[in-house]
């Protein structure tokens, strides 16, 4: 029989790690705005346009865009006076995402043959 207590203790890691990122992306509002930053592409959005897109109150997208910066999951571009959201190309918090992901679906695996 195999041990898990290691492994099952990493995982407990990084689901800590990535709380935040699973709170941030509870909210349908942040939803909204990630994917529409995804389709805005590289050259990003600023807050006029993302209100238009989403039929959210201005005040709502500035709110929902700080909390989304502050978790790393899009970045802010200034141009000027101009301030133009995206999606963090990088995608930094969505490789550990799926990280965490792969890690759970290898230790699912893992149990169930090791019970078969």
């Amino acid at each position: 029989m195999k041990d898990f207590q290691e492994p099952l203790h990493s995982l407990a890691d990084e689901f800590h790690q990535l709380s935040e990122s699973f709170t941030v992306f509870g909210d349908e509002s942040r939803q909204q705005i990630f994917t529409t930053l995804i389709r805005a592409g590289c050259s990003g959005l600023r807050v006029g346009e993302i209100t238009k897109q989403t039929h959210l109150s201005r005040p709502a997208v500035s709110h929902h865009l700080k909390i989304l910066k502050d978790a790393k999951l899009i970045k802010l571009d200034k141009l000027g006076t101009m301030n133009f959201y995206h999606v963090d190309t990088e995608r930094t918090i969505i490789k550990k995402m799926q990280t965490l992901f792969n890690h759970m679906d290898m230790l699912i695996t893992d149990f169930e043959e090791d019970n078969q």
